[in-house]
Formats: C-alpha cells, structure tokens, sequence
C-alpha cells in the first residue's frame, strides 16, 4: 500500500491504496513513518498518491481500534517536518482528514485541478492532531482555518492556492515532472547548505 522509490538524493513515497481513495490504515502509517525516516539521508522528499484521491483520511473501519487518537500521526507530521531537505506534497487529487497532517508538514504542496481539501473533523467528532491547527494557521491564518476545521468548508484547488495553502496548481500529467523541477536546485546543492537555508525558516 506504500511505494518507495529513491533516484540518487531524492525519495518518492506513493500512497497506493487507489480502491480505497488511499484511506489510511494503522499499517500505513507505520509504513509511511518508517519510509520517511528511512529517507533521513535524502536531500530532497516527494509525496504523492495513485488514483484520482491523494488521500481520505483515516479509514473509518479502523477508527474503532482508537487511530483516530494514536500518536502514529504525530510521529509521522513531525518526521516529515524534520526532514532536513526539501519536501514536496504532489497532491493527486483531494486530500481530506488526518491526510491533512501529512501535507501541512511538507515545505511546500501543489496539486492537480481536481483536488480539494477538507478536514471533517466536526462532523466526525474527532479532534484534528495537535500539531495540525498551528501548521494551517501558519499558512492561512487563523480565521481560514476555522473555515476548515470548525466549519468543515471543502476548499476546491483556486481557492487553497489563493489562500496559500496549496503553492500551485499543474495539469495532472505534469504533476510529478513540477514536484522533480522544484527538488532540482537542492538536488545540486551541498547537504549543510541545504540544511542551512532551511534552518533559517
């Protein structure tokens, strides 16, 4: 349900759960967790999905063993988040619920036409990760993200760029070719320069 792909310095982790809409399980999140920090020593990190979702969320048939809860989705936020390269969210299509988490770590995200964001966590009666509302706040600010997780709004792909929580929007066939051209200058750049600039943020 998780590939990995590494060329040289750059890592590609896919959610490949495409009958599913990519739903995640506690299998993949595990999965996920170690194939970030697994890619430690890579200078730059692509995320992305297969079939016409990046992600739904939780899968709800495992929300009845506590996931919703589990500290997996914080481990995994805050590996994307110390990432000491350049992280890339390649959103395939629409991204929703603690998918969110993922996304919101990565330093920059794009996404094809299609996409939407929503975060139903008031439907659903779950809290948001913790680390999740400062992350969209940043982005955002404060009064979006209520519109996001207090007013459960789906936020269509011109919109998120406006907003800024989306950094551009490309034609599907070109999504994976955007994210390898945005990874390209810190491919060539040394490590401790890669980590430099990025400490300054």
């Amino acid at each position: 349900m998780i590939l990995e792909e590494r060329d040289g310095d750059l890592a590609i982790i896919t959610l490949n759960r495409p009958d599913k809409a990519n739903a995640l399980t506690r299998e993949m999140l595990e999965a996920l967790c170690i194939a970030v920090e697994d890619s430690a020593d890579a200078k730059a990190l692509i995320l992305t999905g297969i079939g016409k979702a990046f992600s739904a969320g939780m899968d709800l048939e495992a929300a009845a063993s506590g996931l919703a809860t589990s500290p997996i989705w914080e481990r995994l936020s805050g590996a994307i988040a110390r990432f000491q390269g350049l992280s890339v969210c390649a959103l395939n299509g629409t991204l929703a619920g603690g998918a969110m988490g993922m996304a919101l770590a990565c330093d920059l995200r794009i996404c094809v036409p299609r996409a939407k964001v929503f975060y139903p966590v008031m439907k659903l009666g779950f809290l948001p990760q913790p680390s999740d509302p400062r992350r969209l706040q940043a982005l955002v600010g404060p009064s979006r993200a209520r519109m996001v997780l207090m007013a459960g709004q789906k936020i269509e792909a011109p919109e998120a760029l406006t907003w800024g929580l989306v950094d551009r929007i490309v034609a599907p066939d070109d999504l994976m070719d955007t994210a390898k051209d945005l990874c390209a200058d810190v491919l060539g750049a040394e490590a401790a320069h890669i980590r430099g600039i990025k400490a300054l943020f």
